[in-house]
């Protein structure tokens, strides 16, 4: 059968951008690619690059406080969220053109619509014509969960924080994951008034037990207004702003309620099912090591299959996917010992496994040290640095690494590699201190504070 493409991409995001990109610039493929919203998807457009500039911005008002406190002279005004926001949609623009550039520039035909699945070699774009394709790739990324109840219409998703048109006064941010904790803290240090609700027991479900504990009472102390075991009864406009009454029992008021509970895999109305193609109980697309659904032709990246929900995953994953169908070499895609950071304020790195996890695989050793750094120490702050490591007591293999300070995030990459390689305590001993850093305390653990 001749087709149109050989390879026809659904969802403009890093991991369809980049499998697109690389099957047509270095394997020759015909490629096509279809985004109905804006190209780069929900990491440049919608999440970690307008995300981390929010993170950036919201750090100057601590900073400018901390630099009168070191002899500097300064005085410290309002932000203005206008011209912030102006600056954020430019660069937005700006890094979508680059998205664009780059797919024509490797011989991508892009369709700027909607496209669904009409059977295994088929799309249909909006406009209602069809492509057929060797292979399909779904890369459609995922959005945010909304619960269903009255009045929602008056909240907000993590998609709109971006385009207010002023800053709330007073925001109320519903959910404990990592994305609720990152814009609590982004708006506390913008300077809104923020509550938090969560239903469970402790923010940041999932993560180290200490690291949560550890971000949990630092927000608060810089106040954060965390409620755990909450949750939202009902919402109601007034003259005021937004009611909001709590399975608590309380009422509080807030100009803005942000629902941060969760995301899900964007495969609603893709025609998936109707041609074979299994769905997971969240909607995911199901897929095996190397991608490929239950239709040989049919295969998934990303968000969209719910495995590890990270960008530079979905790239690793496409590329893996060119690699086995464009290139002969069949690679699966390997999500052991991924690092990640949550960008809350101070920063969380980490990489491996949690003790609550390691406890149950085998014995282990923790080595663990809380500290206030010297840039805090030197002004008098309170702030504290946790740094900590897993430890097999069979094979002294560092089983985990968790870090929750400043510039976290930039050690945990640095720190995933050794641990990728499979490093030992007494490799990490062995390991110089560069002093005088924070991160010198990862070389620096001598004894257990406990085992399990």
């Amino acid at each position: 059968m001749d087709f149109d493409f050989d390879l026809f991409v659904i969802g403009g995001g890093s991991g369809g951008v980049r499998a697109a990109r690389v099957a047509a610039g270095e394997a020759g493929a015909r490629v096509g690619l279809a985004e109905e919203s804006r190209m780069g998807g929900t990491c440049v457009i919608r999440g970690c690059v307008p995300k981390k500039l929010m993170v950036f911005a919201s750090e100057y008002a601590e900073g400018m406080h901390e630099a009168a406190d070191y002899g500097w002279d300064v005085r410290i005004g309002g932000f203005d969220w206008p011209k912030f926001r102006t600056r954020l949609e430019t660069e937005l623009d700006r890094l979508e053109g680059v998205y664009n550039s780059l797919l024509e520039g490797s011989g991508v035909t892009i369709f700027a619509q909607r496209a669904t699945v009409a059977d295994a070699h088929t799309v249909r774009l909006a406009d209602g014509s069809t492509k057929t394709a060797k292979h399909i790739l779904i890369a459609a990324g995922g959005r945010p969960s909304m619960p269903e109840f009255e009045n929602i219409e008056l909240a907000i998703s993590s998609n709109d924080v971006f385009h207010l048109d002023e800053l709330p006064r007073r925001l109320l941010v519903v959910g404990g994951g990592y994305i609720a904790c990152e814009m609590a803290c982004i708006f506390n240090g913008l300077g809104t008034d923020v509550t938090q609700f969560y239903r469970g027991a402790q923010i940041l479900r999932g993560f180290d037990g200490e690291a949560r504990g550890h971000i949990a009472e630092h927000m608060q102390r810089h106040g954060i207004g965390i409620h755990c075991g909450t949750n939202i009864l009902s919402l109601e406009k007034t003259d005021d702003g937004i009611e909001v009454r709590s399975t608590t029992g309380d009422t509080f008021t807030f100009d803005q309620v942000l629902f941060a509970t969760g995301r899900t895999p964007n495969t609603a109305g893709l025609g998936l099912e109707d041609v074979g193609v299994e769905l997971g109980r969240r909607g995911e697309v199901v897929v095996d090591d190397y991608s490929q659904t239950a239709v040989p032709s049919i295969y998934a990246i990303g968000d969209v299959t719910n495995r590890v929900q990270l960008t530079p995953v979905a790239i690793r994953e496409g590329m893996a996917f060119v690699e086995t169908v464009f290139k002969g070499n069949p690679t699966p895609v390997d999500h052991a010992l991924i690092p990640s950071a949550v960008f809350t304020q101070p920063e969380y790195g980490s990489v491996g496994l949690s003790e609550e996890d390691a406890r149950e695989q085998e014995p282990i050793d923790v080595y663990a040290t809380s500290f206030r750094p010297m840039h805090k120490a030197f002004i008098g702050r309170d702030d504290r640095v946790l740094m900590k490591l897993i430890v097999s007591q069979e094979t002294r293999k560092v089983l985990g690494v968790h870090i929750v300070s400043d510039k976290a995030g930039e050690m945990i990459q640095l720190a995933g590699v050794a641990v990728k390689m499979g490093a030992t305590k007494e490799d990490f001993d062995r390991t110089v201190a560069v002093h005088p850093t924070m991160s010198e305390e990862l070389v620096t653990l001598k004894t257990p504070v406990r085992t399990a």
